[in-house]
């Protein structure tokens, strides 16, 4: 995604929370066409969907090594999880979960941190892609990693 296209999305989402809070002020505030109806809670909403965006510097293909880092970090993290957790993931319909690989001689400059994304359904790494990403998401996040959406788990520890 360009910078253009989330400076534009985030400037929309903004005015859209900002004209939800002016309503408590300012009852004769005017709707705007990207007004979010139902208040604060959406506009929560709107705010949480926004943090999705992870900003991916480079895609490329995995090494051995970090597919391998990757597989163990992933059971490690689906192992360790409660079944209440893995209930929760069914229910939102995520699959997929977002593990961090080792950096190598592929992974940009500027990226902090390698992802790849692990199948929650076949017990294995979804694709043979590293996502080198500026800034990761938040643990237990989830995100968009190109078709895949993932809730980010770290290390997996």
């Amino acid at each position: 995604m360009k910078a253009h296209s989330i400076g534009v999305v985030s400037l929309l989402l903004a005015g859209a929370i900002w004209s939800e809070t002016c309503f408590a002020q300012f009852p004769s505030f005017p709707n705007l066409p990207f007004n979010l109806p139902g208040g604060a809670n959406n506009a929560a909403a709107a705010a949480a969907v926004a943090g999705l965006v992870v900003y991916i510097i480079e895609k490329h293909e995995a090494s051995e090594r970090q597919k391998q880092i990757a597989d163990e970090r992933a059971r490690r993290a689906y192992a360790n999880m409660s079944p209440k957790r893995k209930a929760a993931l069914k229910a939102k319909r995520v699959r997929y979960i977002a593990v961090d690989t080792e950096k190598n001689d592929k992974t940009s400059p500027q990226a902090r941190k390698s992802v790849m994304v692990w199948d929650t359904e076949k017990q294995e790494v979804a694709g043979n892609h590293v996502y080198d990403v500026k800034k990761s998401p938040t643990v237990g996040e989830t995100a968009k990693f190109d078709k895949y959406s993932a809730e980010y788990v770290g290390s997996g520890s």
